[in-house]
């Protein structure tokens, strides 16, 4: 039964964010957390702000901007890429996308999604339509563009030549960089019902680590695309086809030939880079990226809970509890401090040593669902309606 496509944008939305059952009879409502009452220790300012078409709107994506140089590159869902200068946010080129369909009709949507990736003098992005491009960084060119065979949902990952895409159907296919003809495919497989999003694979040593839809983690050998060693970390389970959920829709970590990888109602785990053996495991579930720094994990689980953990075994270290429900961003670490987003617009500044909250700020009105991104000096962060803001603190 294929439901993902039609099915989960509503679902995961009515189910799992504003926590709504729709499969018991009893009204179970789960309420998004008050905003905390936070004494500024500092107060973070935004440098500028950039529109860049009508963003994501109310539909999932991990569209989130790309930097390097000097150069700020971001897209909206229709198809607008641009380039924003750095300092100023002042528009270097900008593009269009979107496919013409005839002389008095609107442009089709490209549907864009999963994030740029800036690599050289090339930007590489996907869409829903599963269409994956490749853009000159100097001008917005077109250079190539590829079909895969489903959406793109996942952020372009490139390495050895080539350009990674796991796709909503649970391919992973590995294209030329240069001339964007497919290499090779690997079939992952999916469950009947997953959540709508997929993990972007992470790459060392000529192999990619990439979560699946089907609870697993998977090795594959990039120059055969072979998969040499898969290991589970989300067993379904429980009585609704929610409680069975297990994706693996976070980015792998690799660290210390260790990976750390988190799974949907599954657990948070450190394997061998070599063999995928667990090293250990810990009850913690979720779906936003994870942050390994200084001998610590920082992660985002699905109830948005923000926890700190070593990783010598996965001991806690402290646990923040008032974000629940807030629909938070994955973290980043940036100037020393873990940075997150939430649906109302706010990004919410913890001290990494006792997840303490030190600043609060309020940025946009639309609210955030895509990942910060850190660019030197700056913290950019790309809200549901499109704009684009560069802040420092």
């Amino acid at each position: 039964m294929e439901l993902r496509k039609y099915l989960l944008p509503a679902l995961i939305s009515a189910t799992l964010l504003s926590g709504c059952s729709l499969f018991s009879g009893e009204e179970d409502v789960v309420k998004m957390a008050p905003l905390p009452k936070v004494q500024n220790q500092f107060t973070p300012s935004t440098t500028w702000s950039t529109s860049v078409g009508n963003g994501i709107g109310n539909f999932y994506s991990n569209l989130h901007p790309a930097w390097q140089d000097g150069t700020v590159y971001a897209a909206d869902r229709r198809g607008t890429v641009k380039a924003l200068d750095a300092a100023s946010g002042k528009e270097k080129w900008s593009i269009d996308l979107s496919e013409k369909q005839g002389f008095f009709s609107s442009n089709l949507s490209a549907l864009l999604s999963g994030g740029i990736t800036v690599d050289g003098s090339t930007l590489y992005i996907g869409s829903e339509r599963g269409a994956v491009y490749a853009l000159n960084a100097a001008d917005g060119k077109t250079l190539w563009k590829t079909q895969v065979t489903g959406e793109a949902m996942s952020r372009p990952v490139v390495s050895d030549g080539l350009v990674l895409i796991h796709q909503s159907n649970g391919i992973l296919q590995a294209l030329d960089q240069q001339t964007g003809a497919i290499k090779w495919s690997v079939n992952l497989d999916i469950p009947s019902l997953s959540l709508r999003g997929e993990s972007a694979p992470a790459v060392a040593y000529g192999g990619a680590i990439v979560g699946g839809d089907n609870g697993r983690v998977s090795a594959v050998i990039l120059n055969q695309g072979q998969i040499i060693w898969q290991q589970r970390i989300s067993q379904p389970s429980g009585a609704t086809e929610i409680d069975r959920l297990s994706d693996v829709d976070t980015t792998p970590i690799i660290v210390n030939n260790v990976v750390y990888a988190l799974a949907y109602n599954g657990s948070l785990t450190a394997m061998d880079l070599r063999s995928g053996q667990v090293i250990w495991k810990r009850d913690v579930g979720g779906v936003k990226n994870l942050i390994v720094e200084g001998g610590n994990l920082y992660v985002v689980d699905q109830n948005d809970r923000v926890i700190a953990l070593n990783t010598d075994g996965g001991v806690e270290i402290w646990r923040q509890s008032e974000l629940l429900h807030r629909n938070l961003t994955s973290p980043v670490l940036f100037d020393g401090y873990l940075v997150v987003g939430d649906s109302e617009g706010y990004l919410h500044w913890i001290n990494t040593a006792d997840g303490r909250f030190v600043s609060q700020q309020k940025v946009d009105s639309s609210g955030f669902q895509t990942d910060p991104v850190v660019a030197g000096s700056k913290l950019l962060i790309q809200a549901k309606g499109g704009e684009v803001y560069s802040i420092s603190r």
